[in-house]
């Protein structure tokens, strides 16, 4: 069965960018999720690692990930614009048109959400002529963000069409956030939805999240927020979400298996969300396909 609206992010697995790439296309997946150290790890440089990339028929959901962008002054924004004016580069040679920007966690950002949507603003426009949509994240210890909530407010402020949400169900899960708030987004405005469970039922402080969210993430599914997860979709399907669903799942014990099982893993948990939490799978033989018409 091959699997259109869902894909793997490369940090779940052990091995080589070509290793991985292999064993997400033979696991079914149409797609995969790209971090910075895919290209610039790779031995022959960046541009054959896009190579690879372009070669594997795999679709790039998105590119991750800058850090750390807003609410900078001085030297220190100068310097981030010039990152960002790189990532931006690797991203548009990939053919990825998603770029994920996370949330500020440095004591240098400013706490001013005019500030932090001026910087945003900025960014967006620099994508501008790549083609390329900013998808913000809201981490769960971000400095100042630490919710889609007020995620939402700062890219509202910045009104740029191609500045939008990133949703990670982990943030969501960790903070504790209302589910109801998402009613208040226009789904046309989430650039993309990340998906992951953990195996305990609270992670108190900033110090806790940041472990899990870095070592103990599980697939949908696998954890203890089974229920709240499924609603997260379900609420985001109702919405009129259509986009790409990447398995961003952080796990050490995964990276110490083979690519094949952890894939299958993944695989196991697309056929559950699509079969069972939204049950629109359609009947199309061998192949799962989620999204309906845009």
């Amino acid at each position: 069965m091959h699997i259109d609206d869902f894909g793997m992010d490369t940090i779940t697995l052990a091995g080589d960018l070509r290793a991985k790439l292999r064993a997400v296309r033979e696991a079914g997946f149409g797609q995969i999720m790209l971090s910075a150290r895919d290209l610039v790890g790779h031995p022959e440089g960046w541009r054959a690692a896009v190579q690879e990339v372009r070669a594997s028929g795999l679709r790039v959901t998105g590119f991750q990930v800058l850090r750390d962008f807003e609410g900078l002054s001085g030297h220190l924004h100068d310097y981030k614009v010039d990152i960002a004016k790189g990532m931006l580069e690797m991203c548009h040679a990939l053919g990825a048109k998603v770029l994920l920007a996370c949330s500020s966690t440095s004591q240098h950002a400013s706490a001013d959400p005019d500030d932090l949507a001026r910087d945003l603003r900025k960014l967006a426009t620099l994508a501008v002529p790549l083609g390329i949509k900013v998808a913000y994240e809201g981490l769960s210890w971000g400095r100042h963000i630490n919710e889609y909530t007020t995620a939402w407010d700062v890219v509202c402020r910045a009104d740029r069409a191609n500045l939008g949400l990133a949703i990670d169900s982990y943030h969501l899960l960790a903070a504790k956030t209302a589910l109801d708030a998402l009613d208040e987004i226009d789904a046309r405005k989430i650039f993309l939805v990340q998906l992951s469970d953990f195996l305990w039922n609270e992670v108190r402080s900033f110090e806790e999240r940041m472990t899990t969210a870095r070592h103990f993430r599980v697939f949908p599914g696998e954890g203890v927020h089974t229920d709240a997860l499924a609603e997260i979709v379900v609420r985001l399907d109702r919405l009129g979400y259509r986009g790409d669903y990447s398995f961003e799942v952080f796990n050490d014990d995964y990276q110490q298996l083979p690519l094949p099982i952890v894939a299958q893993r993944a695989r196991r948990s697309a056929v559950w969300l699509a079969e069972d939490v939204l049950r629109r799978s359609t009947p199309v033989p061998n192949r799962l396909r989620l999204r309906g018409a845009v």
